[in-house]
């Protein structure tokens, strides 16, 4: 839990004590306790639950992009991560659509959900990709765990590591890697899983400005900005600009 007294008039709910009660789905099932009833007894006029802006937190453009969300709110891994996987693409004449996918394969990691990543993130950029990228964001988490030798993937040397050496993926993921293997689109999500690089190995600085052209051709940005369009997925981007609100 984190307070905050906030003296900026440029934020909101200036002047006061701005309680964090963290999403329980990034806290149940670590042990950590409930911290939401001892939060409301503090409530008072000079203490709040946090909405808006947090100041321990770069602020957004006011019609965010979607470079401004690797900027502002991804993680370092994630970023270099994503961009890293999206050069490998590049470099290696894959089709833009493939880059595309692999620039966004991981983006629910960076500050939304890793549980069931691929499939939140492939909902979440569905409105503004064409339905094969999201298809391949989608299908890259059930693909990852099944290796391919014709199209030269093997089982992550890492998953051993995170998983344990007797992992069995569950049901629905083994069901859908099946799926995916007869779909026309599979190889599109396949050459993702073939440039994700698990283990993150030492990779040099990546100008992100190398994605504008292919970004402004295969991904829609709305006018108004990520989070504030009228798509079925909008909350989703607010969740990432917003990360720390009550409700």
């Amino acid at each position: 839990m984190c307070d905050f007294s906030e003296e900026a008039a440029t934020f909101p709910q200036s002047g006061r004590t701005r309680q964090i009660y963290p999403s329980p789905v990034g806290w149940i099932g670590t042990g950590q306790p409930d911290i939401e009833a001892d939060l409301l007894v503090k409530l008072g006029p000079d203490t709040v639950m946090m909405m808006g802006d947090n100041p321990a937190l770069p602020r957004m453009p006011e019609k965010p992009r979607l470079m401004d969300f690797f900027k502002y709110r991804f993680g370092d891994i994630t970023v270099r991560h994503l961009l890293s996987s999206g050069l490998k693409a590049l470099e290696s004449g894959q089709d833009e659509k493939v880059v595309m996918a692999c620039l966004l394969h991981d983006i629910s990691n960076g500050c939304l959900i890793r549980t069931d990543h691929g499939y939140w993130g492939a909902q979440m950029i569905a409105p503004y990709v064409s339905e094969e990228i999201a298809w391949a964001v989608r299908y890259h988490q059930p693909l990852r765990y099944f290796a391919d030798e014709a199209a030269g993937y093997d089982y992550p040397e890492s998953y051993h590591r995170f998983f344990g050496a007797d992992y069995v993926p569950p049901e629905y993921i083994r069901r859908d890697a099946d799926y995916a293997r007869n779909h026309r689109w599979y190889m599109t999500s396949r050459l993702v899983t073939i440039y994700d690089y698990y283990f993150f190995e030492d990779v040099g600085p990546v100008d992100p400005e190398i994605f504008t052209d292919i970004i402004g051709r295969n991904f829609r940005e709305p006018e108004e900005g990520l989070g504030f369009d009228s798509s079925p997925t909008a909350h989703m981007w607010r969740t990432m600009i917003w990360p720390n609100n009550f409700l």
